[in-house]
This record gives structure tokens, C-alpha cells and sequence, in this order.
């Protein structure tokens, strides 16, 4: 049985979502308050989590980016009652697998969490299935860029470079992709999941930024290269010998 935690601190929402998830039959534990669904989300295993932004002790972006800093990698959906796109878009830079604004439908939410759950499976398979990266080095190194995978660390010319959490899931996906024409949908897809069709402007805000942080001239760039009216292609070559 799959378990969900549901963090609102509204009783009527969290009794609402707990009846109808237990009613599909899912396992629910919940929390109204951020400190705890931190707590919880760390300590115990949970196949999604529901959670508000607006919440006391610690709010549902900070409960995210601690998650995420935890290497917590429990699917999130975001509740949130505010329409502003701004909440959304850094809920989902942080590490969130999607939103939902309020009010919406016990029914809605169920057919989210099952897109999530085949999102989640068809990324695992799609990494299986990737040969273009040797699975004994975790290491990719093209020029003046290494890129450690297991350690989450990427490094110019010796010095680290930060990046987001999408950034550096963006930048992984490709590499794992080198030399292949990725459509900005196939990336949507494949770095922040099913729900977000027609918000591919996502995608090239995010390549944008990683072009400026590791291209030597972002708008000439060498690795991330546009194909027009395609997509993109990482064409940086790993160096072995390194």
C-alpha cells in the first residue's frame, strides 16, 4: 500500500484529502504544520507528499529545499492558494514535482499523484535504458568542466559552480543524452514531469542559466547547442583521461 503525507494546516482540507486518499487505497499520515512534515518527511518513508506552501514553524518552499538538501527524493505536489506564478515556478526549482491551486478536487488530486507515479517509473526505466554514460565513472569532464554525478558537485576551470537543484538535473539528463536532439517537451517530460505542457519557456530560462554559468560565451554557447526548431543537443565531449 502506498503511503502519502498530507501537511496543510487548514483540518478541513487535511480531513478532506485523508478521506478520499484512503478511500483509493492509499496509506495517509499528516502533518499541519511545516516543522513537522520536515521531521516526518525525513525520518519515514512515503511514496508522495502533499504539501501547502502557507504553513506555520517553516513554509512548504522551505519544508521543499530542506527535503531536497536531505537527498529526500519523495515526489512533492505543492498546495497552494495563491495564483501568483512566481510561488510555482520556485516551489518547482527547489525540487517540487508539481503543483495545485486551490480549490480543486479531491478527483484531481488522485489523477495527479497517479501521473507523478508514472512519471516517477518512466524516469527510472529511461535511466536504465541510457548507455551514453559509463555507469562505473560518475564523472564527466568536457574542457574546463567537470561534472561529479554522485556527489552532486559541478566545477569550472577548478572552482565550483552552483547550481539549482533543476539546474543540475537539466544538466545530468543531458549528459546522460549526449549528441541526441532533445525537444523541449522531452525535456519538460523528463526533468519536471507530465503536468507543465506549454510551459516550455521553463526549459529555456533553465538552459539559459546554465549556458551562462558554463559556457564561455553564453550566446555562442560550445555544449548546449540550439537546434532550431527542434530543441537542444549537449555536445560536450568526455574527457577520460582526465
Amino acid at each position: 500500500m502506498k503511503k502519502v503525507l498530507v501537511v496543510d494546516d487548514e483540518s478541513a482540507i487535511v480531513t478532506l484529502l485523508k478521506y478520499n486518499l484512503e478511500q483509493a487505497g492509499y496509506q495517509v499520515d499528516t502533518a499541519m504544520d511545516g516543522k513537522i512534515a520536515f521531521e516526518k518527511g525525513v525520518t519515514r518513508k512515503f511514496d508522495f507528499i502533499l504539501l501547502d506552501l502557507m504553513l506555520p514553524q517553516m513554509d512548504g518552499l522551505e519544508v521543499t529545499r530542506r527535503l531536497r538538501q536531505e537527498k529526500v527524493k519523495t515526489p512533492i505536489m505543492i498546495l497552494t492558494a495563491k495564483g501568483e506564478e512566481y510561488d510555482k515556478v520556485i516551489g518547482l526549482e527547489l525540487g517540487a514535482d508539481d503543483y495545485l491551486t486551490k480549490p480543486f478536487s479531491p478527483r484531481e488530486v488522485l489523477a495527479r499523484i497517479k501521473a507523478i507515479g508514472r512519471r516517477t517509473e518512466e524516469s527510472k526505466t529511461d535511466q536504465r535504458e541510457s548507455k551514453t554514460l559509463d555507469t562505473e565513472n560518475e564523472q564527466f569532464k568536457f574542457d574546463n568542466v567537470l561534472v561529479d554525478l554522485t556527489n552532486y558537485v559541478v566545477e569550472k576551470n577548478n572552482k565550483k559552480i552552483k547550481l539549482t537543484p533543476k539546474e543540475f538535473e537539466l544538466l545530468t539528463y543531458f549528459i546522460k543524452r549526449q549528441h541526441r536532439v532533445l525537444s523541449r517537451e522531452k525535456l519538460l517530460n523528463g526533468v519536471w514531469g507530465y503536468d507543465y505542457v506549454g510551459q516550455t519557456r521553463m526549459v529555456d530560462m533553465h538552459v539559459s542559466h546554465l549556458r551562462e554559468k558554463l559556457e564561455a560565451d553564453p550566446k555562442r554557447p560550445k555544449y548546449i547547442e540550439t537546434v532550431r526548431g527542434f530543441g537542444y543537443r549537449f555536445e560536450g565531449e568526455n574527457d577520460k583521461e582526465f
